[in-house]
């Protein structure tokens, strides 16, 4: 008994094949990264490098910030900060030592960190012990930037303060 081969059949014309699934795959693909590839080249060309429009100031500046920093840690100052009840913001100051610092004045700000808008200004008042309170709208995150003076000195607090 002789078995009868296969003979391949031979697609009509028109007729997409696998081969032609696999072209057209490959041309999207290759189409694809050519784009990629030029979107990259374009970009890393056009780049100057240059973040800050104005980078000599913003190093200055910068040079500043790293001295008050410096200054802050020879002080020694402490800030612990708490949220006591609803819409108010509190703040416990201390020497290096650990003792109250109670007549410092205290200015500051609540702003939301994805947005410009709702920016707060606080406005601190002793309440005794090294304790400064203010009043606040706190719903969601906030960026508190707050200052503590005294005749000499200067403290930058700065915190994330989250609400429910």
């Amino acid at each position: 008994m002789t078995e009868a081969v296969p003979t391949p059949t031979v697609p009509a014309k028109g007729q997409i094949t696998g081969w032609h699934v696999l072209i057209g795959m490959v041309a999207f693909f290759a189409f694809i990264i050519a784009v990629d590839t030029l979107f990259i080249v374009k970009a890393y060309r056009s780049f100057s490098g240059q973040v800050a429009s104005n980078p000599y100031e913003a190093g200055l500046a910068f040079n500043r910030t790293l001295a008050q920093r410096q200054r802050e840690a020879e002080l020694g100052w402490n800030a612990v900060i708490e949220r006591p009840q609803p819409g108010i913001v509190a703040l416990r100051m201390t020497d290096k030592t650990g003792q109250p610092l109670s007549t410092l004045s205290l200015t500051g700000t609540l702003d939301r960190p994805a947005t410009e808008a709702g920016r707060q200004v606080l406005s601190f008042r002793p309440t005794g012990d090294g304790w400064y309170q203010a009043t606040a709208r706190l719903d969601g995150a906030w960026d508190l930037r707050a200052t503590a003076r005294n005749a000499r000195d200067k403290f930058e607090i700065e915190s994330r303060l989250v609400a429910p």
